[in-house]
């Protein structure tokens, strides 16, 4: 089916390629690309863009043990193409299937795993300092996107790096510049220094001095002082030659001969060298190209897409509703404009939205500075992400006492992308900041309202949402029908007939759906069941109250559901509240929350079996004598 690609399932096969057959590998690989991920899913423009890079790393250098570390390993498709994983491809991202990121336990050549920005160049710099001390002489290579370079985890590495590393960073410019060259002299050296004829050029004339008698050395130094001060001039002393390392580049990274040698001379220098491309995102396929942003991560073909829009489409009109009258409010992203529903706001108040690239815990502190200053800052985050500003929201935001929205998207389970994007230690780690209010609201209502009092308000607030709608499953057994006070917990089957059922389930969220399965299935065994949904998760002093009164008399089983870690998470501790209370005296209790290994990517159902939290379970415990 693919001339080439079906005979290379190796490093191995590659290698023995010529220019001509790579060439058409390179057209092989992208055709497979588009073949499989726009079923699967997964990240297409990227990888389709790094085509030449990915063979090019696998030609030159000797891995697995010259070891390629991809920066959040998105951009890592042709690399597992290339080692053996090819035939995995029609399950990617989808359960007992490929990874849609390196992955340390996938492969020997996924040395490092990742799924968040800006941390392979700390990591490969670990790995070359390793072999420095242990005298190995392994290459290590990692591979960043410009985007990364808008965190400040990079600077923060390439201002520790050494010279004498065996350290090779590739900056794959795909959208924006890095740093930006003074006149067209320094723009047209940039085209020049990039081409294979002036680095054959510039090889052929080191041959040519080494064989004059004599002179030839002196005019073999004597031209490299002077190439190296008229560099420096033109390009008034590199940022990254300033840090120390050898800067080539930048060159066309789909220009697939210069690429490879280019490679090779930063090889042969044997010292910390950037090598600096110039990629096109999506390329070999047209609507990719036209569109990179909307083509950078898509869904398979079979995905389904909620009929009424999304809480983050919701979040965004929101915001521009609340905006309106309120000219305090301001947006702040982390590079995810697009993900988190703000392009509506973006467009209406350009002035008050502000993008601060990959740089999370910048963003909170940030947002601080925002608040300190008199404005409402809402920083729009996905779970996964805001983790990394831990620091940030304790130290910069709650000690000061300063307020703010953070609207924290994806919560919950990652189906798709995995163990690197579950939303499921925010409720735990958010329980610790002093002032905060937490919310999750499960109808669009109660959301707009959630953000009206937390944009009118002078506290801290957090409020959570899953990837996706509001179902109308929980909409419907809790009779949502108007915008009930959402500081009450939310009651299902508490007072059916006139009686008080025996049996609970207090849970919260979109995992809401498996107790109301587990209620109607143990119902059909004849066995009372109430539901008790809250949407105020801190504090939940406001309706311990009511959760008590709700629940006091039951003599049965009460189950604690969420789909969040079990330390410190909100099960946990409205367990030990009521405890305190002494309303679970002579009650069997048991909470059932992630308590083990943290599970791949697979269907939001089948997740929930393996974490022991799905609908069988509940009705496991509740049913046995």
């Amino acid at each position: 089916m693919y001339e080439i690609l079906d005979k290379v399932d190796s490093p191995k096969e590659l290698k023995a390629l010529g220019d001509k057959e790579v060439l058409q590998l390179n057209k092989d690989i992208r055709e497979f690309l588009i073949d499989n991920v726009t079923k699967t899913g997964g990240h297409l423009a990227s990888n389709l863009g790094a085509v030449e890079l990915s063979v090019a790393l696998h030609r030159v250098f000797d891995t697995p043990k010259d070891r390629i570390i991809f920066d959040v390993g998105h951009q890592s498709y042709v690399h597992k193409i290339l080692t053996g994983r090819k035939s995995g491809f029609g399950k990617l991202r989808h359960e007992d299937g490929l990874s849609g990121f390196t992955k340390r336990s996938e492969s020997e050549y996924d040395c490092f795993g990742a799924g968040h920005s800006s941390t392979a160049i700390s990591a490969a710099l670990g790995f070359a300092e390793a072999d420095r001390l242990c005298g190995r002489d392994n290459y290590t290579i990692a591979v960043v996107g410009d985007g990364a370079f808008t965190g400040g985890m990079v600077y923060e590495a390439l201002n520790n790096c050494r010279k004498d590393l065996r350290l090779i960073i590739v900056l794959n410019e795909n959208e924006m510049s890095i740093s930006k060259n003074v006149g067209n002299l320094s723009k047209h050296i940039s085209k020049l220094r990039a081409t294979k004829g002036y680095h054959r050029f510039k090889r052929n004339l080191s041959k040519t001095f080494d064989m004059v008698p004599l002179v030839g050395k002196p005019l073999k130094n004597g031209t490299s002082y002077v190439k190296s001060k008229l560099k420096a001039a033109v390009y008034n002393l590199n940022f990254f030659e300033n840090m120390g390392l050898k800067y080539m580049g930048p060159i066309d990274g789909n220009d697939y001969l210069s690429l490879e040698y280019t490679l090779e001379q930063a090889k042969l220098r044997n010292s910390c060298v950037l090598v600096h491309i110039k990629t096109v995102k999506g390329l070999g396929y047209d609507k990719a190209m036209l569109d990179p942003e909307q083509y950078h991560g898509i869904s398979g073909c079979d995905s389904v897409k909620s009929s009424n829009g999304s809480f983050s489409e919701n979040m965004g009109k929101n915001l521009c509703t609340l905006a309106e009258k309120n000219d305090k409010i301001c947006a702040i992203t982390a590079a995810m404009c697009g993900g988190t529903g703000l392009e509506c706001f973006e467009k209406r108040f350009p002035g008050r939205m502000f993008d601060v690239g990959i740089a999370e815990s910048h963003a909170v502190t940030f947002f601080a500075g925002l608040s300190a200053a008199g404005l409402k800052p809402c920083f729009a985050v996905y779970s996964t992400f805001l983790q990394r500003a831990y620091d940030n929201i304790l130290h910069d935001v709650a000690l000061q006492n300063l307020g703010g929205v953070f609207l924290i998207d994806r919560s919950g389970f990652a189906p798709e992308d995995g163990a690197t994007h579950h939303g499921i230690y925010d409720t735990a780690f958010l329980s610790q900041v002093r002032g905060l209010t937490l919310y999750e609201p499960v109808s669009y209502k109660a959301f707009y309202s959630m953000m009206k009092e937390a944009t009118e308000s002078d506290g801290l607030f957090a409020i959570r949402y899953p990837k996706g709608g509001e179902n109308e499953e929980i909409i419907k057994a809790f009779d949502i029908s108007d915008d009930k006070d959402y500081n009450k917990p939310l009651m299902c089957g508490t007072q059916e007939n006139g009686k008080l059922p025996a049996n609970f389930i207090v849970t919260y969220g979109r995992i809401t759906t498996e107790a109301l399965l587990a209620k109607k299935k143990l119902e059909e065994m004849g066995i009372c069941v109430g539901i008790v949904l809250l949407q105020t998760l801190k504090p939940l002093e406001k309706q311990i109250d009511e959760i008590i009164s709700a629940m006091s008399d039951s003599q049965g089983k009460i189950a604690f559901l969420e789909e969040g870690v079990v330390q410190g998470g909100v099960s946990m501790l409205l367990h030990e509240l009521m405890c305190q209370r002494g309303v679970l005296d002579n009650k069997k209790c048991k909470i059932f929350a992630l308590d083990g290994e943290i599970p791949e990517q697979a269907a939001l159902s089948h997740i929930y079996k393996k974490c022991g939290i799905s609908s069988e379970n509940i009705i496991s415990f509740i049913s046995e004598q």
